[in-house]
């Protein structure tokens, strides 16, 4: 993600309440299938719904954001995947993940799958992809899903060193059906974590082409690329006829994913019926778009955290914890949550989103206080910041600006300080330039889940092995959370290993690495022309499902 990004980061800003503007509901309206060209059966069809343009090459081993993962989402299918309602991990590629120790896996698959060009899914079309994803000359961000795979550590011996080998040691396979897994250490969430994109098995065209794979994939999902990305304007896909109809096959005909750089723009072609779903709002709908869209505004718990985050490996002026204690008690979240969210995020107590087993209410304690005395007392005796000035970064094209500006205006009353703003425009940039140590500012950033575990919530943005190949942008480090992770991992029942990733998150609390400001809910809302719209726990479409009304 680059850390690996295990977890994806997500672009998701959300909505509030400035008013509507004034784009037209009326008389323009067009049905979808008048858009699309394609006739009204409910077994066809063509759509488009709205996308951010994604960071990277559509490669499932090199995607850990939000927008390249929609488009996966669409055109792969993995090992497993999460019940919509509940979240609990079910097979779906997989026929069974058995483990007698939590350290060597069997896998077999069913039958049936194929990749678009024909292609059987077979073991190797998964271990080669791991392979793949865990070398580091590569340079894929997924590559620390990988490191618990035995012989990891030879594919990825960090900085300034060669891999020793071009195969995890950890991999057999079988058969064409049957594959084994053997980790370095016992880890009980393994079998969770299979439905992340990382997961996802390649064809051999891959490795003869990665570079013409990344805008035209070949997968082995519900829906095929058609034609190649058109950066910055549009992805299509289409049904693919010969996916397994006991997985359930695609009933759209086609869907666009219209790339958008303005989320209100997004959210007028959504009025004007020329996208019929998105499945992010700006902050100037959310005051209106439950009336404005009756039962076709989903509004559910999301496991999206948003945060503020400090470059604290790269910048010695965000080093205490202490000052970040104080920045965390001047930001009035339930202030945040409403007037500019109208009340579609809640204020964040935990680093646990509250959807995962492991979360506790009011784990943060004081540090989610709005406690603006004892935040400026705190701040003047930690030091200060430099020249009393604070930037705060955030991407531009995710509708972000106003509770950034909102958070700021906050920090600059309660602290005292003078606070600057650095938008950058596009979700990918900003990634990149924390990637790279361009940026030293505090920023902006969220989380939303890659598999429904407490575990995805810690090891892939507060970790080591997640600071050169992951997502820890901040450059933390604490050998006391590694330890508890380490064990954790280890627990022979979910309670136990709940219980220490619980501790682990005691450290974050303690150290604030980051500041958990709020978390998500689903806000996505659709056209009267669509019906079956379902938006899962990561806030990704369930396009296959979608059928025109």
């Amino acid at each position: 993600m680059r850390l690996t990004k295990t977890m994806r980061w997500t672009a998701l800003a959300a909505c509030t309440a400035l008013a509507i503007s004034a784009c037209s509901t009326g008389g323009d309206k067009k049905s979808s299938s008048e858009a699309s060209g394609a006739g009204s059966d409910k077994k066809g069809g063509s759509i488009s719904v709205e996308l951010g343009e994604p960071q990277h090459g559509l490669v499932p081993q090199n995607t850990s954001e939000s927008e390249g993962a929609e488009v996966l989402n669409a055109i792969f299918a993995g090992l497993v995947d999460y019940d919509i309602k509940d979240n609990s991990p079910k097979l779906r590629v997989a026929e069974s993940i058995e483990s007698q120790d939590a350290t060597t896996w069997t896998i077999k698959l069913k039958d049936g799958y194929t990749f678009h060009n024909g292609e059987k899914v077979t073991a190797q079309s998964f271990v080669d992809a791991w392979n793949y994803g865990a070398n580091q000359d590569n340079a894929q961000e997924a590559l620390p899903f990988f490191d618990k795979i035995l012989g990891s550590d030879e594919l990825a011996p960090g900085k300034d060193k060669k891999p020793t080998a071009d195969k995890l040691k950890g991999l057999a396979v079988v058969d064409d059906k049957t594959f084994t897994v053997t980790l370095k250490a016992p880890f009980s969430q393994f079998k969770t974590m299979l439905g992340y994109n990382a997961f996802f098995p390649l064809p051999k065209a891959f490795f003869t082409d990665p570079k013409a794979f990344e805008d035209a994939p070949i997968g082995n999902g519900a829906f095929q690329i058609d034609g190649k990305w058109e950066h910055n304007k549009q992805i299509k896909v289409k049904r693919f006829e010969n996916f397994p109809a006991s997985d359930g096959k695609a009933k759209l005909d086609s869907v666009t994913f219209k790339i958008y750089d303005k989320l209100d723009t997004a959210y007028n072609d959504l009025r004007a019926d020329n996208i019929q779903i998105t499945d992010k709002l700006p902050i100037s709908a959310m005051a209106t778009v439950a009336q404005e869209f009756g039962d076709r505004y989903i509004y559910k718990p999301d496991s999206g955290v948003g945060y503020l985050g400090f470059p604290i490996s790269t910048n010695p002026a965000f080093a205490s914890p202490d000052l970040r204690k104080a920045i965390s008690m001047a930001i009035d979240r339930e202030s945040i949550t409403k007037t500019i969210f109208s009340g579609t995020r809640k204020p964040a107590d935990d680093f646990i989103n509250p959807i995962i087993p492991g979360y506790r209410q009011g784990a943060l304690g004081d540090a989610a206080k709005y406690d603006p005395a004892k935040a400026k007392a705190l701040f003047a005796q930690a030091g200060g910041l430099p020249g009393n000035t604070l930037e705060i970064g955030y991407n531009a094209d995710g509708g972000h600006k106003e509770w950034i500006e909102a958070v700021g205006n906050q920090l600059k009353a309660n602290l005292g300080i003078e606070v600057t703003f650095k938008p950058f425009e596009k979700f990918g940039a900003i990634l990149t330039a924390l990637g790279e140590h361009k940026y030293s500012g505090a920023f902006r950033m969220a989380w939303s889940m890659d598999y429904p575990s407490i575990e995805n919530y810690l090891r892939p943005i507060f970790s080591k092995v997640a600071i050169d190949n992951g997502s820890n942008y901040g450059g933390y480090v604490n050998e006391e959370f590694e330890a508890l992770l380490s064990k954790a991992d280890a627990a022979k029942t979910d309670a136990e290993g709940i219980k220490l990733y619980q501790q682990a998150d005691d450290i974050l609390v303690k150290d604030l690495p980051y500041i958990p400001v709020y978390t998500y809910m689903s806000s996505a809302a659709y056209t009267k022309t669509v019906k079956n719209v379902n938006v899962n726990a990561q806030g990704q479409m369930d396009l296959a499902n979608v059928e025109l009304a």
